[in-house]
């Protein structure tokens, strides 16, 4: 009789990683087994406060009941068809997303990177057969220190050396300017630009958050020069800042919005390219797709995430307990906390250098049972669920306090 395998513990499986997986990443020292709502549980049984929510994929906590039941559900019945054929569950799914987002289409995806290189392809194909730009001359206009994704595409525009040294050559078509700069940008668009590709809040960054007027400023641009406005909405989105995207702090509606992370629900990988027939409409059989893009699981759990946000509820909760967490942080600021930006429940705090990086100050944290994780420098974000309660986040700002003046 074969005996049970001896169950590993964290240091010894964060050991056995290193000469089997690609070094990709550099991940706090904890290994998550179990996980619900806004807690998490290590091999050895220890617990944690996620305080990151996977960068905004699971904005619904952790095993949201309503998404493990659609999943569940869906699994019993069917999983995938590819785009070769039909399914029941994907037409149900554009509707209510078009609906929730005020858009007229959908183009179901994957991954973030997926529809930021779909958005892309749709605003050239746009600029090619509507705007009438010569073959092969579509320029589209990004902001420097943008976070799109990791392809060879979206890295080529990145001005992250870390993220574009050694993997050249790259894509031309694109122009970097300035954040939150309205005079760079009008500089730099013309009659060969499709678009302007930007993050309503630059979350890798250190969650930038541009100047009051700045958003209606780039969609007004757009509509004189004859381009496209693309919002990056894949961390910002779908409930993270109190609304269900970012663009509403500013009533601005763009051409074309990119989702993804919590479309997924923190379950399936799930995203999506919304915006209005004009533009989507540009696509036709063949030009491009995905055999998992839209599969029944996906079109299961994006429903039932739609369902959630329907409400307004998980919105209205971001923006109460914004509040709370922009007060605890401005109580902080001078005692460890040199300056924060926040808008909803989403923040980053740039924390003394003097008392450590943004990773040993993450890593502080992580001993005292709450996880986050560092951007640059010393900044850290906060992004915790949009499930974590009034008592939780003063609960992990008591924490940080504790770890910056301890």
């Amino acid at each position: 009789m074969t005996a049970p395998a001896r169950a590993r513990g964290s240091q010894e499986l964060i050991r056995a990683e290193e000469p089997v997986l690609a070094h990709n990443y550099h991940p706090l020292p904890v290994v998550v087994a179990r996980a619900e709502g806004a807690w998490v549980e290590d091999v050895e049984g220890r617990r944690y406060l996620d305080m990151l929510a996977g960068y905004s994929a699971l904005n619904f906590g952790h095993r949201h009941p309503a998404l493990v039941d659609a999943a569940h559900r869906q699994l019993d019945r069917l999983t995938l068809t590819s785009r070769a054929f039909h399914h029941d569950r994907l037409a149900g799914f554009a509707e209510r997303l078009a609906t929730l987002t005020g858009t007229d289409m959908v183009l179901p995806m994957n991954t973030g990177a997926e529809a930021v290189e779909s958005g892309i392809k749709v605003a050239r194909k746009w600029a090619y057969d509507v705007k009438g730009v010569p073959a092969d001359r579509a320029t589209i206009v990004v902001a420097a220190d943008n976070f799109h994704g990791r392809t060879t595409t979206i890295v080529g525009f990145s001005t992250d050396e870390t993220a574009r040294a050694g993997f050249g050559p790259f894509t031309p078509g694109f122009r970097v300017v300035p954040y939150n700069d309205l005079a760079a940008l009008e500089e730099a668009v013309d009659e060969t630009t499709a678009a302007v590709l930007i993050e309503p809040i630059q979350g890798e960054a250190g969650v930038l958050i541009p100047d009051d007027g700045y958003l209606a400023g780039v969609r007004e641009l757009t509509r004189r020069a004859g381009c496209l406005f693309v919002a990056d909405e894949i961390q910002s989105g779908l409930g993270r800042t109190g609304h269900t995207l970012a663009v509403e702090h500013e009533s601005v509606v763009p051409d074309v919005v990119l989702l993804g992370k919590a479309l997924g629900g923190g379950i399936v990988p799930v995203s999506a390219v919304v915006g209005s027939r004009e533009v989507l409409g540009v696509l036709h059989p063949g030009e491009h797709g995905s055999t998992f893009g839209g599969n029944p699981m996906a079109a299961a759990v994006g429903t039932a995430v739609v369902e959630l946000l329907e409400t307004g509820a998980f919105q209205r909760r971001a923006a109460e307990l914004g509040t709370v967490l922009r007060e605890g942080l401005a109580a902080l600021v001078g005692r460890g906390v040199v300056g924060f930006r926040a808008r909803g429940l989403w923040a980053g705090v740039d924390v003394d250098p003097a008392l450590g990086s943004g990773r040993e100050i993450s890593e502080r944290l992580m001993r005292e049972g709450v996880l986050v994780k560092d951007t640059h420098g010393s900044t850290i974000r906060l992004a915790p669920p949009l499930t974590v309660t009034g008592e939780e986040l003063r609960g992990a700002l008591g924490t940080l306090e504790k770890v910056l003046t301890s």
